[in-house]
């Protein structure tokens, strides 16, 4: 029997009231409105407690509960600090759950590119999960630091990555 394709939505900030940050509320509402395309779906939150209140994980679950998406499709992955460990943390739960279906990242546009790259370097042949269509929050200059932000840590999470593959560690 064919699985339902798994949807990997990437951290974001909870706000000190523990409320999600703008960012979190768009990587789930894309996740939720992909994941209308399909029967059913897997969704693997990731994130652990960052500054304040509950997980990233367990705020993007209540908002998918929220969307009327059941408790069962929903894998909480609360370990994560950041992206390269938000990597690991879903290979090692697609591997526990004997997940084979297909895999979408879902994450903002400006870090689309590195999710995947990780993600394929694992050894997981993720595919896009198309960014919310809602007007970012951020000033355009806050999007540029964000999209800059990238550049070295592209080429610096890929590395680790490949020393992990090459040592058994990922």
């Amino acid at each position: 029997m064919k699985q339902p394709p798994t949807i990997a939505i990437f951290g974001a900030a909870v706000r000190p009231d523990g409320r999600p940050s703008a960012t979190l509320l768009r990587r789930v509402e894309a996740a939720a409105t992909f994941a209308d395309r399909f029967s059913a779906a897997i969704f693997i939150p990731t994130g652990g407690v960052g500054r304040f209140g509950a997980s990233e994980a367990s705020v993007m679950a209540a908002l998918l509960r929220r969307e009327s998406h059941p408790h069962w499709s929903i894998v909480l992955e609360e370990t994560a600090t950041d992206t390269l460990s938000s990597v690991r943390a879903i290979r090692r739960l697609l591997r526990e759950h004997g997940i084979t279906g297909s895999v979408y990242a879902a994450t903002s546009a400006y870090h689309m590119p590195r999710c995947l790259l990780l993600l394929w370097l694992a050894g997981i042949a993720a595919q896009p999960c198309p960014p919310s269509t809602a007007p970012a929050a951020a000033s355009r200059w806050k999007r540029w630091y964000w999209r800059l932000r990238e550049v070295p840590a592209i080429p610096y999470d890929a590395a680790i990555v490949l020393w992990l593959r090459l040592f058994g560690r990922l």
